[in-house]
């Protein structure tokens, strides 16, 4: 057998560089577009109208919009976007959460997604026909997702059949991809999912084929591997700058687990000095963190869990209980303000929000909202009929795990 490998140039996503873009000392007020556009990050442009009015004006303009739109158009809020976004939501949640409650409202002519972009691409692949999606900024991206560009992961995946053959490995892929990717999966009998249900989902590759290839975030493969008692050494994990991912085909074949070479910005932010920190300050405190932290900081922790699941759990403690909480701050400043009979606080004592859900400034939100009023939409986000067709595959298989 001859193998052709494609070799690239490293490349960092413009999303991660901005990361830090944010990142502050000071308590996150919403000021202004005018000034927040000072941030060393990409906006979409908008007219000049909107980004000089300040918290009470946007206040009225969205709401304005919203009684002439009525049950015409919902907003999407998920967890990581400011309060100041979160107020005007219908549903709050999780991606995938939401996209399911948006398909579920018929009366809904337009989903208003505050989110990501990959997270609008799965609002349109579940949504009814009549529905049409809508991101106020389209510079919201992820850098998770930009780790694993389509061309990319098509080239793994046939450098992968090539070494190993047909049948021999199945992709599975967290919500946090395109819908490009969801689509491979189900066109290669593979599934999505999400950080709480990867360890089923995973499970349920391995009855189909020896191997699992995870993409695109490494640390959440990682710690469902090992929770599952896959041992670190059958692990690999896949460069895509490098040929055959940084493996020899020997070691893909010994191969249990081959692990994508992408990440969260936020989550590996958070270290196992913080926790040791915060159990200094607050003996007997409640270590929580999300999946998508490094496995040191997991394996440090006292619970681990999803968005939902960390809501859930801080929100059935009992009073007086302390949570440092390892996951983007605006949800656990959230967390913190519903839950007053506790002490709830972020294991990273620098502020530093998710900065491409942050670009969902309100100032974005009255603009889309008025344009509908008007009759006009912009920003809508589109996903092709044959890939919306395999990515519902992949996620139905998801749904059929449970």
């Amino acid at each position: 057998m001859v193998l052709t490998l494609k070799v690239k140039n490293p490349r960092v996503p413009l999303t991660e560089l901005e990361q830090s873009a944010f990142c502050t000392t000071e308590p996150l007020d919403t000021k202004p577009l005018i000034e927040e556009l000072k941030a060393g990050v990409r906006w979409q442009q908008l007219p000049d109208e909107y980004v000089h009015l300040d918290a009470a004006q946007l206040k009225a303009r969205i709401g304005e919009a919203r009684r002439k739109l009525g049950k015409k158009a919902v907003v999407l809020g998920h967890h990581y976007q400011r309060e100041d976004i979160i107020q005007f939501a219908d549903f709050r949640g999780d991606s995938f959460k939401l996209s399911q409650l948006a398909a579920q409202q018929p009366d809904a002519e337009t989903i208003i997604f505050c989110g990501v972009h990959f997270m609008a691409e799965t609002a349109r692949v579940l949504s009814q026909p009549h529905q049409r999606v809508v991101l106020p900024n389209l510079q919201a991206g992820c850098s998770m997702s930009d780790m694993a560009p389509t061309g990319d992961v098509e080239d793994c995946w046939d450098d992968l059949t090539n070494v190993l053959g047909k049948g021999e490995v199945i992709p599975v892929a967290y919500m946090n991809c395109t819908a490009d990717l969801k689509a491979l999966c189900g066109r290669n009998g593979g599934i999505i999912c999400t950080s709480s249900s990867a360890d089923k989902t995973v499970r349920w590759a391995y009855d189909r084929a020896p191997r699992v290839i995870f993409f695109p975030d490494q640390h959440l493969g990682r710690n469902t591997g090992l929770k599952m008692g896959i041992a670190p050494d059958e692990m690999v994990l896949w460069n895509p700058f490098k040929a055959l991912g940084g493996n020899t085909p020997e070691q893909l074949k010994k191969a249990k687990l081959i692990l994508w070479k992408g990440h969260c910005s936020v989550h590996t932010r958070f270290t196992v000095a913080q926790v040791q920190k915060a159990r200094e300050r607050y003996p007997g405190v409640n270590i929580m963190v999300h999946p998508e932290c490094v496995n040191e900081v997991v394996r440090v922790a006292d619970h681990v869990g999803s968005t939902e699941a960390i809501v859930r759990t801080i929100a059935a403690a009992p009073k007086g209980s302390v949570w440092g909480v390892g996951t983007e701050i605006n949800l656990v400043s959230r967390i913190a303000h519903e839950n007053p009979d506790k002490t709830v606080f972020c294991l990273d004592p620098i502020v530093c929000p998710c900065a491409t859900m942050y670009r969902i400034h309100p100032a974005y939100l009255a603009w889309v909202l008025d344009e509908l009023a008007a009759g006009r939409v912009v920003n809508e986000i589109t996903v092709g009929e044959e890939t919306a067709k395999y990515a519902r595959i992949a996620l139905q298989r998801m749904l059929d795990v449970g």
